[in-house]
């Protein structure tokens, strides 16, 4: 008759990776129970191993990402919208600089693969949104701006919270955003202003 599964446990194993990377420790059998009431075994029963765990934290990843977005208001000026969703992307991407790591480590399957999709899908729909009403041209493929977008917010994340730049380099954002959105048509003071608006990093 198999166990029971205590989510706690698993919890605790994906926060105690986490840990480890973040104090730059081996992630290991040994390393991930030390301390805890715990086996090397529950890696295995929870996991299937050590891929397993990898799998688990890069959705951990994605869930928090989730959860930092699902916080930013969808308003009447979708360009801000798109702003600060990039900033939240950037924000999230800051306090959690170890799991954004292995987010886009892709030698390990996400346990839920739509994770990453539905990421980009919150952009996809601002943009749709401002071409809508007219703040970008008709024939702007929303997806390929959102994907532009995304590549901005990633970029700055990667030189920034887990590269060599400082955090002030973070508001590059405002004008790389700005030109990609007057190029897709948009006002170019109206869109200063949204994307100031919405850009929100600390």
């Amino acid at each position: 008759m198999a166990r029971t599964k205590n989510p706690a446990v698993r919890s605790m194993l994906i926060d105690r990776a986490a840990q480890l990377l973040r104090e730059r420790q081996p992630v290991t059998l040994r390393g991930l129970v030390a301390g805890t009431t715990v086996s090397t075994m529950a890696v295995y029963t929870y996991f299937d191993g050590m891929d397993g765990l990898w799998r688990a934290v890069r959705q951990e990843g994605f869930t928090r990402l989730a959860a930092r977005l699902a916080q930013v208001p969808v308003t009447e000026d979708p360009v801000h919208d798109l702003a600060a969703l990039g900033s939240a992307y950037l924000a999230n991407a800051m306090a959690n600089p170890d799991l954004y790591r292995v987010m886009f480590d892709a030698g390990f399957a996400l346990e839920d693969a739509g994770a990453a999709d539905a990421t980009l899908e919150r952009l996809v729909r601002a943009a749709d949104s401002a071409r809508s009403i007219g703040r970008f041209e008709a024939d702007i493929d929303p997806l390929d701006l959102a994907t532009q977008s995304w590549t901005i917010g990633h970029g700055l994340a990667g030189l920034v919270a887990t590269g060599p730049l400082p955090p002030a380099a973070l508001s590059y954002g405002i004008s790389l955003l700005t030109a990609l959105f007057v190029g897709a048509g948009d006002d170019p003071q109206r869109c200063a202003r949204s994307v100031a608006s919405g850009w929100r990093v600390s």
